[in-house]
């Protein structure tokens, strides 16, 4: 009990997610369609350095499923969306090409 107290003081959720990752998981899902989305992009909309989102938040979204690293960039997870409780978007929407004709 007195571990959970001290933990909900803290803003960390039941599977150890702090203010600063649902943050991250929040910005990409919501700005970004959950992803692609490159490490400066996601730096400059959390206004964080991009050394501490690659050593201190990133790899326990990793470790525990929430985030993949892509040649295109970072993609929430479906099982990222589930504990947000937000609607997984439509992957063949957000790979659209510049003109929107489905070419990537």
């Amino acid at each position: 009990k007195v571990a959970d107290k001290a933990l909900k003081l803290l803003d960390v959720d039941a599977i150890g997610l702090d203010q600063m990752d649902r943050r991250y998981l929040t910005t990409v899902a919501i700005n970004f369609s959950g992803g692609p989305v490159g490490i400066e992009t996601i730096a400059a909309s959390l206004s964080e350095p991009r050394d501490a989102i690659e050593e201190i938040i990133e790899p326990f979204l990793l470790q525990q499923g929430f985030i993949q690293r892509t040649p295109r960039g970072r993609i929430l997870t479906p099982h990222a969306f589930r504990h947000l409780g937000l609607p997984e978007p439509s992957r063949e929407a957000a790979q659209f090409g510049l003109f929107g004709d489905g070419e990537a």
